[in-house]
């Protein structure tokens, strides 16, 4: 994810995309585990996957589906890039539900409906 915009950009120039028609499903940590939100464009939060997506695709508004994930009770990084990397502490059905909640928002984004 943190080198994404290394394929999106050229992707995106190739099919001629329209930037806000260009969807990044990620990890969200200012969202608690389980929310799932979308917006148009925003900021990169520091989150590495974001700011390559936005260096290559011209721009940070693209569309994004935050799948929130908490945050860690620390803000050193090295805490904080453990949390995103590692695995869920939640139960096995909880992930499932993010990831289907997750997915279930990206389809009806893609197919023009509110999500």
């Amino acid at each position: 994810m943190n080198d994404a915009g290394r394929s999106a950009g050229p992707a995106r120039g190739a099919y001629r995309v329209a930037l806000a028609r260009v969807l990044a499903l990620h990890d969200e940590i200012d969202l608690p585990f389980g929310d799932v939100r979308v917006r148009l464009g925003g900021g990169l939060a520091g989150h590495n996957g974001l700011r390559s997506l936005a260096a290559e695709l011209g721009g940070p508004g693209f569309q994004r589906i935050r799948a929130g994930v908490g945050r860690p009770d620390s803000s050193d990084p090295g805490i904080v890039s453990a949390w995103v990397l590692g695995p869920f502490s939640e139960p096995p059905g909880a992930v499932a539900e993010l990831i289907e909640h997750a997915s279930d928002a990206a389809e009806e984004l893609v197919l023009g409906g509110a999500a």
